[in-house]
């Protein structure tokens, strides 16, 4: 019963630190990565749809990523759906392809990205500890129900918090990660 408890909430945790690594995936760093757009919708056929589902993307270098889309009457869409996004980055097509070039960050830019680094590693820092807590009200309700001692209370508290000082280092770990990448010239 509490192992499986554990099971549960251990796997909340690791998704809190893989939704990190998503989020970071959406921060520019200079690097072309196709996870900086693979997140887009375009209006495309009457409805929202994912970029990923419109066209392939690539990144033929360090600084391009490359976008061609499956019909080649979407290049119009997915071009606006670029320029009303959040990216920053004009998009350029030839009528085949949209092709996304990626500027060499500002100093003050990058110290601008890794403040928001620290504020997705401190959002994700509160839901572990929040997962943490219900791990823990749920151990209350076990041992006010009598089915499990107060000792065995106490002692399980005391390994959901070595669990989550196990996800909040993996979670340092990431933004240390990240840091280093936007800093890097």
């Amino acid at each position: 019963m509490i192992s499986e408890l554990k099971t549960r909430y251990r796997s909340k945790m690791e998704q809190a630190v893989q939704d990190l690594g998503k989020a970071y995936g959406t921060i520019r760093t200079g690097r072309a990565s196709v996870s900086l757009v693979d997140h887009l919708q375009v209006e495309a056929y009457g409805a929202k749809m994912p970029l990923l589902q419109l066209a392939s993307i690539g990144t033929p270098d360090a600084r391009t990523i490359a976008i061609q889309p499956f019909d080649p009457s979407q290049i119009g869409t997915i071009s606006k759906a670029i320029l009303a996004s959040d990216l920053g980055i004009t998009p350029n097509n030839d009528g085949r392809i949209v092709r996304l070039t990626i500027p060499s960050l500002t100093e003050d830019r990058r110290k601008d990205l890794v403040k928001t680094a620290r504020k997705y590693a401190e959002d994700h820092r509160v839901t572990v500890r929040q997962i943490r807590h219900h791990l823990i009200d749920e151990l209350k309700t076990l041992e006010k129900d009598s089915k499990i001692s107060e000792d065995d209370l106490h002692k399980q508290s005391d390994e959901a918090q070595k669990l989550t000082d196990e996800f909040i280092g993996k979670i340092e770990e990431e933004l240390k990660r990240k840091e280093a990448e936007i800093m890097e010239v």
